[in-house]
Parts: C-alpha cells; structure tokens; sequence
C-alpha cells in the first residue's frame, strides 16, 4: 500500500524502535533465564526460604521484563513491516499497559526510594558474592557492565583489596588507584539522595514509549486511508476494448431460401468509411 510521507516516517521510526526494544529484551531474557537455570545459582531457586529473597525477584523481573518485551516487539515488528492495522492495534494497547506499569513503578520507586535502594543493594550483594564463589561468566559481565555504569569497585571500594577486581572499571585519577566508590554506597545514594534523577529516567522511557504509541497510531490511521482510498486503474488501447467492447452489430437473416437443403444466408452491414469527396 502506498504511504504518504508522515507514515511512512512513523513506519520507520517504529522499525527502529523495536530493534532496540528487542535488543534488550533478549539480554534480559537471557540474563535471567542464565541465572535461573544455570548449575552455579539452580540451587537457590529450590530453597523454599530463598523464595523471597531479592535475587530471585530480580531474576523473576528480568523474564517476565524480558518476555513481555519481546512479545511487544513481535506485534509491533509485524503491523509496520507487513502493514497491519490488527497487529498494530495490539501494539498499541501493550504499549499503553507496559507505560502504565513503567509509571506505576516509577512513582512507587520515587516515593519509596530508601526500600528500593535496600532492594537493590541485596541483590547486588547477591550476584556479587555469587560471582565470588563460583566465578558464573554471566554474573561477571553483569557486575562488570553495573561497575562501569555507576563507577564503583566492588563492596569495599579498594581496589588493592578488592576480590572482584577484574570487574572494576579503569581509574580516572591517582588517588582512584588506591581508592574508589563502593557499588552498594552508590547504589543508595543514587535512589536516596538522586530520587528525582531515578524519577527522570522512569519519565524518560514514558516518553519513549509515548512516542511508539503516537506513531503506531498515525501509521494504523494512514493505513485505513489508503485502504478507502478508491482505486485507479489505467487503461491501455488493447485493455479499453477489453473493458468497453463495441456493441454487437445487427444481423440479417433472409428467409427466401433457393434450396431447402441449403443453410441460411446471414447478411452483415459493412461499415462505410467516411471517404471525402472531391
């Protein structure tokens, strides 16, 4: 179907949009179902009195964060590459319930920062004493991507005393060599005393999510457009006749007959040029 210039825009912003939003919901797919099923950290999932703990609801968030993303993705891949008003209708209301619950969380994050922090600390502490006991890949590229993100080195901060160095990120000064930010000090400060900061991340990908929303509609409403539109067909000499053929030519059938035997005569008007006279 033929787009006009805004959906077909829309159509491309959408594109990229769930190449990134699938991007990142298989590495959290992936990151959690690695830590669930993994032989270094299965066991923690069969510990009835672990069920609650924060590190098995960090993983539980990071599938069912993961999979819903993809599932999104999927629909909304689809209506705009395929131009479909029913996926893209579906898109559209995932969109609005995931924004929905990314504010929910959001504003329960804001006003209830000092639990979130702690929450956060745990399952940190988790993953790092994990790390350290059995050295999990997974685990290590988690720390080390969470390290380089806020800047810290481990639990203690020192990276001469540090287990986990090799997780720590590159020093930016001389007195970083002998010291630097402990990860679960920063992790605190950034939802006690950066509340608003936190706040303005969640906001951030509210907007972005508002404007898939905003673009999946335009291209469903361009695409309803263009399927009402009425449909011109041009037509050739040799398909004219096809479509208009001339009327048929009267006949006419003598009934004097010379012999019995014999078939009708059928006689056919001839059509008389218009030949100028001189």
């Amino acid at each position: 179907m033929a787009l006009d210039g805004c959906g077909l825009f829309c159509k491309y912003i959408l594109f990229i949009f769930n190449l990134i939003f699938a991007v990142v919901g298989m590495v959290f797919l992936g990151l959690g179902l690695w830590l669930r099923f993994s032989a270094n950290t299965r066991g923690i999932f069969e510990i009835d009195a672990l069920n609650s703990s924060a590190f098995v609801m960090g993983v539980t968030v990071l599938i069912a964060l993961g999979a819903v993303m993809l599932i999104v993705v999927a629909f909304g891949d689809y209506g705009a590459c395929n131009e479909k008003r029913c996926a893209l209708q579906v898109f559209s209301v995932l969109l609005v319930i995931l924004a929905a619950a990314e504010v929910a969380v959001g504003v329960l994050a804001y006003s209830r920062s000092d639990e979130v922090g702690a929450q956060i600390v745990e399952f940190y502490s988790s993953m790092y004493a994990l790390y350290l006991s059995n050295g999990d890949p997974a685990i290590g590229v988690t720390l080390t991507f969470t390290h380089k993100m806020l800047h810290c080195c481990g639990v203690t901060g020192i990276p001469v005393l540090e287990l986990a160095k090799q997780t720590c990120p590159s020093p930016d000064g001389i007195l970083e060599h002998l010291v630097m930010p402990n990860c679960p000090g920063i992790i605190l400060d950034v939802f006690n005393r950066k509340a608003p900061l936190v706040m303005g991340i969640f906001i951030g990908t509210g907007a972005l999510l508002s404007i898939a929303l905003i673009c999946s509609a335009i291209l469903s409403k361009s695409l309803r457009i263009s399927t009402s539109a009425p449909q011109y067909i041009i037509l050739s000499p040799s398909t004219a006749a096809l479509v208009n053929p001339p009327p048929p030519q009267p006949e006419f059938v003598s009934t004097s007959y010379p012999h019995l035997d014999q078939d009708p005569v059928v006689f056919t008007p001839l059509t008389v040029a218009n030949i100028p006279v001189a």
